[in-house]
């Protein structure tokens, strides 16, 4: 089994950098969306943001080809939505999923924003999704395995009656955009790889109101809930320390 990449004190800073970077990319963003503006034009304000750093640059543009500095995803598209001239609307939901790479290395974050006045359902499945993330932040520490990870979030989800979306998973990040482990959001206690302290990794719980199925769209990016179910994204790049971990994002 492949091993956890740990980075040093220099990398860590630079992570953090790059964290908070993304942490107030995304968040400027968000004060952004509206009913009747565009995913390309949020796009737009988003790498423009990120370019105002010294040193940082958006990480999934051009990334195995993928055109947007965001992903931006609509209502039960679940990751990866492609940004263009879909103008918003009110009631829809938007999850707002970007990366940012400062001097070589890459943090991750996603949250999903309320488009107008959105529905208790959507309500609720955003609260439940959010709640997931923050949840199983006080699990993550050195020695303990993935398995617990997913199985948190997991048990939270199915709680506040949300299904995972368990074909799509979090993952180490840092030197690459996806490196070693995956992180599911369901799995069983006790299994998988360990994280050690130094590693960094991307938790992203993908919740949905329906049956966690999947489809890819034609675009070869897009994914959506087959059944048509809206779907929320929350994400933070953490960093695994002996006691905890802080979150870069």
């Amino acid at each position: 089994m492949p091993s956890c990449p740990v980075y040093t004190e220099d990398e860590i800073a630079s992570l953090r950098q790059s964290g908070a970077i993304l942490r107030a990319c995304i968040a400027h963003t968000a004060s952004m969306v509206r009913p009747g503006i565009s995913t390309l034009e949020l796009d737009r304000i988003a790498e423009e943001f990120i370019r105002s750093h010294d040193d940082a640059e958006p990480a999934f543009k051009g990334y195995q080809g993928f055109p947007g500095t965001l992903c931006t995803s609509v209502n039960a598209e679940c990751v990866h939505g492609i940004p263009g001239p879909r103008v918003l609307a009110e009631g829809d939901i938007l999850s707002i999923d970007c990366g940012v790479r400062y001097r070589g290395l890459i943090t991750d974050a996603c949250i999903t924003v309320p488009v107008g006045r959105i529905s208790s359902q959507a309500r609720h499945l955003l609260d439940v999704t959010q709640g997931a993330l923050e949840h199983v932040l006080s699990v993550v520490r050195a020695g303990v395995k993935v398995g617990d990870i997913s199985s948190t979030i997991q048990a939270y989800a199915e709680e506040h009656k949300c299904t995972p979306v368990i074909s799509l998973t979090g993952h180490g990040v840092g030197r690459n955009i996806h490196d070693f482990p995956d992180i599911p959001n369901a799995g069983t206690r006790g299994t998988g790889p360990t994280l050690p302290a130094g590693a960094v990794i991307a938790i992203e719980p993908i919740l949905c109101l329906g049956n966690g199925h999947i489809l890819q769209h034609d675009d070869g990016w897009t994914l959506s809930t087959a059944d048509g179910s809206l779907s929320a994204h929350f994400e933070h790049t953490l960093l695994v320390e002996t006691d905890g971990c802080a979150v870069l994002t």
